[in-house]
């Protein structure tokens, strides 16, 4: 396969217990470079457990994830699967944006400061490059007026519009959302969405944790409904919200649209 027929996102029959709580139990899934992946499902069915498995949060007890053709957390010698050292996994999670519910700011840094810590820190990017990338960063995600400002001062949106400009600092080529909005006031949940239109628009892959359906209906190539650790039923968005083939989609989508 050429590098553009290699998925950005490919799982194949990704399983992750704790202890005998069974999570994930086999999921297969594939996500395009470019495309955006929502995924969607009832509290509990494995939905955050499986984004952070794809950048080695959590570590996969069977099956393999691939970002870009490599294999997440683990060598393969033989047919022996050997887990990567800790420094390895991270230098992997590098090229991997993720944004958390809760923004998981530094509250002691100003939004610039929030931005410009990994590039400096982890690729040692000298501090006036870091510095300017941040800025058009802000710009980028409606925070330029912003960039000394604390997040304790900031609004939730804010705080979150911050976080997914941190995120991009690292020029991933991957970027996952765990529930990003589901934070926020309602009233402050359009300029996070907004954003990460924007960020669909420009051809970023994306897989997203949502309840958004709105969102996933305009934005996503691909909905993925997932309930007790299984892929229940997938496919074009707007197929799946109107006509789902599934009852338990069925039931799932009936108490949320």
């Amino acid at each position: 396969m050429s590098d553009a027929d290699t998925p950005m996102v490919l799982a194949d029959k990704v399983c992750k217990s704790f202890g005998s709580l069974e999570v994930l139990k086999g999921i297969t899934l594939e996500v395009g470079r470019g495309e955006v992946a929502c995924l969607i499902g009832p509290s509990g069915s494995g939905k955050s457990t499986f984004l952070r498995c794809v950048n080695h949060l959590e570590v996969v007890n069977a099956g393999r994830l691939y970002v870009d053709g490599d294999l997440i957390g683990y060598r393969e010698k033989g047919d022996k699967l050997y887990e990567m050292s800790p420094k390895d996994a991270a230098k992997q999670r590098r090229d991997i944006g993720m944004v958390f519910q809760h923004f998981n700011l530094f509250p002691h840094r100003t939004a610039l400061g929030n931005v410009i810590e990994a590039p400096i820190q982890v690729k040692k990017q000298n501090k006036r490059e870091a510095t300017q990338r941040a800025r058009s960063l802000l710009d980028r995600v409606g925070l330029a007026d912003k960039a000394d400002t604390y997040p304790a001062q900031l609004s939730g949106g804010q705080q979150q519009r911050v976080a997914i400009a941190r995120a991009l600092a690292m020029e991933p080529k991957l970027m996952l959302f765990d529930e990003p909005t589901s934070a926020l006031d309602p009233e402050l949940v359009g300029e996070v969405l907004n954003v990460m239109r924007e960020l669909a628009a420009s051809g970023m892959t994306m897989l997203v944790v949502t309840h958004e359906m709105g969102f996933a209906r305009e934005v996503a190539d691909q909905l993925v409904f997932m309930d007790g650790g299984v892929v229940v039923e997938k496919g074009d968005p707007r197929e799946v919200l109107a006509n789902p083939q599934h009852e338990r989609t069925q039931s799932f989508l009936s108490k949320l649209l």
